[in-house]
């Protein structure tokens, strides 16, 4: 069958594959000053030397292959952990996340920032919790089971280029159960702040855009999501308001018009009656129809067949349908949107389909390239609880949620921009010049003492980052090297 639509000519973020490195020994032992240097970076964001040596150790923790990374695990195997201290750093530190996810969202920028291929990626990351005293578990649908059980949830931000992608934000999900005055000794207990007002996914994701958009550092003019987003009228209004274009998947029973319906406001009624005001479908008008019963009414002419990116799965082709139609807002004929339409080609025909804001002039190659994006923000969520420690966490106030999830976005990054650098030198700015290496900016200083045995790992963190970029030869053979070597593994 002949490929008659393919994405345009912009690279997707690199995959999963292992990239092709060329490291010198002398090299790889310089990854630890690398470490320090990227620390600087947020060093001052850390009001105490305490603060400011155990955010070292932490991130050196989350960087270490081990099996387990909650905070005892990761003391531990660090020569001169410490299993209080770094519950203290993490679960009462008095620094500030805002502060220090705004210095992560700038060097995001500089590491993958394009205006061109920028996209931004939201979507749930859930986490299973056996007790019921964590800050905001409940019993809820979890996304990572696919089932309702008891979880913490939450909403993650993934910026995405043809330079790579990371998680540059979340936020909490706290269920409304929490809100009632059965609760109230848990939120106590939990820390959650006194003011903080319920709001559902759909509305933490609404302000986390929000936030992203008042900071300005992230070059990004799409914004992509699941259902769940897709499905919510109101967020996709913030986001035209805001000027944002939106990809969002919907589910099959969202109802369109293919064309838009005439409108009138009715004539009042009756000598004493109260004239209208308000525009109403007019008479005859046809009703709105779902966007399944849209696609089957189509004819084959109007699907094509196209090639659309999956990352690290590679290309995937299906076919595509691209039909103009109106949305449905409060009963009444809404913005005009893309109604863009997926069907596998094998004998299920399975449907998928999404909603666009974008112009009506809109390239169908453009509308391709974006049915490939969503597989970044759930390898990035992924990677960040496998490899990372994302969901290992033991801490159960709002402040330690708040504190890890932050640290590890930190994590996730370093090894962004190192593998960045591996690929190929420097990493581009997101005004398209040369940014300097890390170990290339002002040199960093000394590293923290450390006592004169380790337990665990000697050395400190550059055996284990060598391990990492170079694994035994038995292991470097197959086209995905084993986990536990990050820099292979996590190609972000």
């Amino acid at each position: 069958m002949e490929i008659t639509l393919r994405a345009p000519d912009r690279p997707p973020p690199p995959s999963a594959r292992p990239p092709l490195v060329g490291l010198t020994p002398g090299g790889v032992a310089a990854l630890h000053d690398e470490l320090l240097a990227y620390h600087r970076e947020f060093a001052p964001l850390f009001q105490r030397a305490e603060q400011r040596h155990w955010a070292l150790e932490y991130l050196e923790g989350q960087l270490l292959p081990l099996e387990r990374k909650s905070i005892a695990p990761l003391a531990d195997a660090l020569d001169g952990g410490n299993v209080q201290a770094m519950q203290r750093f993490i679960s009462l530190g008095a620094w500030e996340d805002d502060a220090v996810l705004a210095r992560h969202q700038q060097l995001v920028a500089e590491t993958l920032g394009d205006a061109d291929t920028g996209v931004l990626i939201v979507d749930g990351c859930d986490c299973p919790k056996q007790g019921e005293y964590s800050v905001g578990v409940a019993r809820q649908y979890c996304g990572a089971l696919g089932k309702v059980a008891n979880c913490q949830a939450s909403v993650v931000a993934c910026y995405a280029s043809a330079r790579g992608f990371t998680l540059v934000d979340r936020r909490l999900y706290v269920h409304e159960d929490w809100f009632t005055e059965a609760y109230a000794p848990r939120r106590t207990r939990c820390g959650v702040p006194a003011a903080l007002p319920f709001r559902t996914r759909t509305a933490l994701a609404g302000a986390l855009i929000a936030g992203l958009c008042e900071r300005g550092a992230l070059p990004f003019r799409w914004v992509t999501g699941d259902e769940h987003f897709g499905n919510t009228p109101v967020l996709l209004d913030q986001l035209a308001d805001a000027g944002r274009a939106y990809f969002m998947a919907v589910p099959h029973n969202v109802r369109v018009w293919a064309s838009r319906p005439p409108t009138a406001v009715p004539a009042a009624t009756g000598k004493k009656g109260h004239p209208f005001t308000r525009l109403r479908l007019a008479p005859g008008a046809p009703a709105p129809v779902r966007v399944d019963a849209l696609a089957a009414a189509l004819p084959p002419s109007a699907w094509q067949v196209a090639q659309v990116q999956e990352g690290s799965k590679g290309p995937l082709v299906a076919e595509g349908a691209f039909v103009r139609a109106v949305a449905v807002r409060d009963g009444l004929p809404g913005p005009d949107v893309w109604l863009v339409l997926r069907r596998t080609l094998d004998a299920a025909r399975e449907l998928k389909t999404y909603r666009c804001n974008a112009a009506a002039d809109t390239p169908p190659e453009t509308l391709v390239w974006l049915l490939g994006l969503r597989w970044p923000v759930e390898q990035a969520s992924k990677a960040a609880q496998d490899e990372l420690g994302l969901d290992h966490y033991e801490v159960r106030g709002w402040r330690g949620w708040h504190h890890h999830t932050t640290m590890t976005l930190l994590a996730q990054h370093f090894l962004v921009r190192l593998r960045g650098r591996l690929g190929g030198g420097g990493y581009p700015r997101a005004d398209g010049t040369a940014s300097p290496a890390p170990a290339q900016r002002d040199a960093p200083g000394p590293a923290p003492r450390r006592r004169r045995h380790a337990r665990l790992h000697p050395g400190g963190a550059a055996p284990q980052l060598r391990r990492r970029a170079f694994p035994p030869p038995a292991a470097a053979a197959p086209a995905r090297s084993a986990p536990g070597h990050l820099l292979s593994e996590l190609t972000l």
